[in-house]
C-alpha cells in the first residue's frame, strides 16, 4: 500500500522580485553619486612680460567707485550715474581713441551692480580694454 503521494521536487526558482529590488536600489545610487561635470573654456589673453617698457602706452580712463556706489571719472565726480551718463563721460575723456583703458577702482564695499554698469558703460563708449586695479593687503 501506498499511502503517500508521490512526491515531486519543485525545481527551484530565482526570485526575481528581490533581484529586482537589488538591482532599483544599486541604480538609485548610481544616479545620485554621480557627478556631470561641464567644462566652459573662456577665450584668454595674457599678457607677456618684457623687460623694454612699450613706448606706445594707451590712454587711461581711471573711474573710481565709492562704497555707496557714486562713479568719479578721472578726479571728476558724476554721483550715482547711469550706464548712458557714465558712457558719455567715458566718450568725452576718451575721444575718438577706441584703444583707451578703462581702469576701474571699486571700493571693497561697492555693489556688484556698480561695477558691472561701469563695464557696461565702457561698452556703450566703444571702450573695448577693461582693467581692474588691485591694493596688496598690508603685511
Amino acid at each position: 500500500m501506498k499511502f503517500r503521494k508521490s512526491a515531486r521536487r519543485d525545481a527551484p526558482e530565482v526570485n526575481l522580485i528581490a533581484f529586482i529590488d537589488v538591482l532599483l536600489v544599486i541604480l538609485i545610487f548610481l544616479m545620485v553619486s554621480t557627478t556631470f561635470s561641464k567644462f566652459s573654456a573662456l577665450k584668454l589673453s595674457l599678457p607677456t612680460a618684457s623687460t623694454h617698457p612699450e613706448q606706445n602706452q594707451p590712454k587711461t580712463v581711471s573711474v573710481a567707485i565709492d562704497a555707496s556706489g557714486g562713479v568719479s571719472v578721472d578726479s571728476r565726480r558724476l554721483g550715482l550715474a547711469d550706464p548712458k551718463a557714465l558712457a558719455a563721460a567715458l566718450r568725452q575723456i576718451a575721444g575718438t581713441d577706441t584703444d583707451s583703458v578703462v581702469e576701474i577702482h571699486a571700493d571693497a564695499m561697492a555693489t556688484h551692480q556698480s561695477v558691472v554698469n561701469v563695464m557696461e558703460a565702457a561698452r556703450l563708449a566703444g571702450l573695448q580694454r577693461l582693467s581692474f586695479a588691485t591694493r596688496n593687503p598690508p603685511r
